[in-house]
């Protein structure tokens, strides 16, 4: 059965997402920066995953935790945001055939702390991806996974801290990727609507001669 939540969430961007949670004071409006998108395509196109948190966290080798037994890539729910967390390494964490086996699961799609590899193959599968950056190594002789659907803290550029726990929801597009809590989920949906209506309604004012400030009073109240 289809998660409603999800399928609401299809009607807007990653920045109507970002506007909510903004409202809701939500850091950067659930906004993790530096992670963009690689396929189908290179920051272009319609591309957008939307889907709870299915989440994955590696670790250094040398870390003492344990590895996980199996692998975490067959245990994807249909409809998942596959999230990858990775130390910072210049190994890649997610390769073609894991992609492969993640769109056979349906997964809606992978966004990645971390590396991907074997970029043409995501593209020729036209499976989404969003990375920090691209690598030509596995990740296995410097990392292993540790947690499977645990939360995990993403830090980023600008050592956000933010986690993403398993289920919270994911939004991304060519503008970014945006973490929903499913906590809040019900309280920031109900402000998408009303703010993008308003933003059209500012955009046409706009372009019929009204200036900006004028419009953002008019339609926004400000």
């Amino acid at each position: 059965m289809a998660d409603p939540i999800v399928e609401e969430l299809k009607n807007f961007t990653a920045c109507d997402v970002a506007d909510a949670l903004l409202k809701l004071k939500v850091p950067n409006g659930g906004f993790l920066a530096g992670i963009t998108l690689w396929s189908p395509e290179r920051q272009a196109g319609a591309t957008k995953i939307v889907g709870p948190a299915y989440t994955v966290q590696y670790a250094l080798n040398s870390d003492p935790a344990p590895k996980v037994p199996g692998h975490y890539i067959d245990g994807i729910p249909s409809g998942a945001v596959v999230f990858i967390s990775s130390p910072d390494t210049p190994s890649a964490v997610f390769g073609g055939l894991m992609a492969t086996r993640a769109q056979a699961s349906g997964a809606a799609g992978t966004v990645i702390d971390g590396r991907l590899r074997d970029l043409q193959e995501h593209r020729d599968l036209g499976y989404a991806v969003f990375a920090r950056d691209v690598s030509t190594t596995s990740p296995n002789a410097v990392a292993k996974v540790v947690g499977i659907d645990v939360p995990v803290t993403f830090e980023g550029p600008y050592r956000q801290g933010v986690t993403i726990a398993p289920g919270d929801y994911v939004v991304a597009d060519v503008n970014g990727v945006v973490v929903l809590p499913k906590a809040l989920a019900a309280e920031a949906l109900p402000l998408m609507a009303p703010q993008v209506a308003a933003d059209q309604k500012m955009a046409e004012a706009i372009k019929g001669g009204m200036t900006f400030v004028e419009a953002s009073r008019a339609f926004r109240g400000k």
